[in-house]
């Protein structure tokens, strides 16, 4: 007899649900502009870049704009956090290659 083992675990905290705080679908993305932060490695920038066209085809009104912090290995600095969050309704950040 072959017995089948699961490779899950059990989940020791509560699972907390994710609520979006922007709906992106309304109007269109009227006055809501998305941060686009490619990490630095190989081809992260042209990733993002093109994330961001299809952003942009899906919804016309929404505007994007990219950041690139140049290096996998380090931390976004403060001055580009500071600026991403205070001329971005919404940030996506891409990690790993």
């Amino acid at each position: 007899m072959i017995k089948f083992i699961d490779p899950r675990g059990k989940v020791a905290t509560p699972i907390e649900p994710y609520e979006l705080s922007k709906n992106i679908r309304e109007k269109e993305g009227e006055g809501l502009s998305v941060a686009l932060l490619a990490n630095g490695f190989p081809d992260s920038e042209l990733f993002f870049r093109k994330l961001g066209e299809a952003i942009e085809r899906r919804l016309p009104k929404i505007s994007t704009r990219l950041w690139n912090k140049g290096n996998a290995g380090s931390p976004a600095s403060e001055e580009m956090l500071h600026e991403i969050t205070s001329s971005s309704t919404i940030a996506i950040a891409g990690y790993g290659h």
